[in-house]
């Protein structure tokens, strides 16, 4: 299991309108907002992938992946390790070209099952802390 070169990682966060958020909660105490809120921030389409929420950071949130009607750019998940294959599994059936697992999080069968379809996999890295490093703040 190997991510992308800075270069590439950078790139894809320049050209990425729409993150996809897979367990994001709607907690203000909790990581996944934490993080969702800086990036929307700074500028991305923020949509919640949560069955137990209406509305977060004032979007509406979808029970899946699947049924999210726009375009996803990034799929970043904040759930545990071995929920990964099953998202996996969901996120090829969509559009999205990167899966991006937060940092802590990894798992070697959903890395395989999503490289096998052509989908760029970032895991165990946290994308605001990378977007810091590589692109900046506004």
């Amino acid at each position: 299991m190997e991510n992308p070169a800075k270069e590439t990682i950078k790139n894809i966060l320049q050209e990425a309108k729409t993150i996809a958020v897979v367990g994001l909660s709607d907690k203000p105490e909790r990581t996944s907002y934490q993080i969702s809120k800086r990036m929307q921030e700074q500028g991305y389409k923020i949509i919640p992938v949560n069955p137990k929420v209406d509305k977060v950071l004032g979007e509406k949130a979808y029970s899946s992946l699947t049924d999210i009607p726009a375009k996803i750019d990034i799929i970043n998940v904040f759930r545990r390790p071995e929920f990964l294959p099953g998202i996996a599994k969901e996120a090829v059936l969509t559009e999205a070209s990167v899966f991006w697992a937060q940092q802590g999080i990894e798992n070697d069968e959903a890395y395989d099952f999503l490289t096998e379809h052509g989908i760029t996999v970032i895991m165990d890295m946290c994308i605001k802390v990378a977007h810091s490093v590589l692109i900046g703040n506004k």
